[in-house]
């Protein structure tokens, strides 16, 4: 039998998965609201799992408690636990666990930012509605930004893959054609919205984080035969007369934005027992043959030969492999 925290785990990925699939139909009139939905009771539920992780599995420490009042009207000591209308108990929210988690560092301030504009985007579709077409390009951004971190958390917080799972999907679901009709007006509330998530985007840590507050794709769909460009086919690869993306090399160091020296950098300040030795090296191949272009990528000085000399860049996710290695230090 499973434990609670692991129970939890699993329904917060299946929620999340749920939200994707959903989202990815290609004609579900109210796709985007109920990604909002699910992809919140997916958060809600790995937070409580971690929370059940760090406090030994007791699921009375989800419980809200208040000061019960004495007889003369002053608060007792004693804490009760409180209950919804059905008499059951009281959960912590997610706002609740969240705050606990970037106090105890154990949650990326940008990953907060970006829960905090999905909860608002989930309210508005809940208790109102949306319309315009910023709107629904603002929910590609964050949604895209909040898989992208959820995955992170699932494997930095609980050694879990999701490769098996197709969250990459997602960000190319996403996209929407353009339109000759004109975009409906914002209405009040959805100014406010976007208004609520530039604050958010603005006050982002400037630091390098593993974690995002949006993300911003753009995909163009273009013939080329310039050399420096890399391809990638988005249907099955034997369709030989498939269409490309191709991204030019300064978004492929947006990617990718360190190199050895800054890998090096990152790892002294992060861990406490780090050394630059052979150990090191040959946990950093390891790594990059498991992962390949998730976190490393190598770049030719002539991409035609490849042994004309490379360069190897790293993403700032690659942490997260090496944090299975060192010791983090303490904050």
């Amino acid at each position: 039998m499973k434990s609670r925290f692991k129970e939890l785990i699993d329904k917060a990925i299946a929620a999340t998965v749920s939200a994707i699939e959903i989202y990815n139909k290609p004609d579900f009139r109210y796709r985007g609201e109920t990604f909002c939905i699910l992809a919140i009771n997916g958060w809600e539920l790995l937070f409580k799992a971690k929370w059940l992780y760090e406090n030994n599995n007791k699921i009375h420490s989800l419980y809200e408690r208040y000061a019960d009042k004495k007889k003369d009207g002053t608060k007792s000591k004693k804490m009760k636990i409180k209950r919804t209308h059905s008499g059951n108990p009281r959960t912590y929210s997610l706002e609740y666990l969240a705050k606990k988690f970037v106090a105890q560092k154990h949650l990326d301030q940008n990953a907060w930012a970006n829960i905090q504009a999905l909860l608002e985007l989930r309210h508005s579709s809940v208790h109102f509605y949306n319309s315009s077409r910023d709107f629904s390009n603002k929910l590609q951004e964050i949604g895209t930004a909040s898989i992208r971190n959820f995955v992170k958390l699932v494997e930095e917080w609980f050694e879990r893959d999701l490769s098996e799972f197709n969250f990459f999907l997602m960000p190319l679901s996403f996209l929407e054609l353009p339109t000759h009709t004109k975009a409906i007006v914002s209405n009040n509330e959805e100014r406010n919205f976007l208004n609520y998530l530039t604050q958010l985007e603005t006050h982002a840590e400037a630091r390098d984080s593993q974690y995002s507050v949006t993300i911003n794709l753009e995909v163009k769909l273009i013939r080329s035969k310039t050399n420096e460009a890399l391809g990638v086919r988005i249907v099955d690869s034997t369709n030989t007369n498939a269409p490309e993306i191709r991204m030019t090399e300064e978004q492929i160091l947006e990617q990718y934005p360190w190199d050895y020296q800054k890998l090096i950098g990152k790892c002294k300040e992060r861990y406490s027992d780090f050394k630059r030795n052979r150990a090191f090296h040959k946990v950093k191949t390891n790594i990059c043959e498991d992962k390949k272009e998730a976190v490393c990528k190598i770049r030719y000085l002539d991409p035609k030969k490849p042994k004309s000399g490379d360069k190897t860049f790293y993403k700032p996710e690659i942490l997260i492999e090496f944090d299975k290695h060192y010791t983090k230090r303490s904050q």
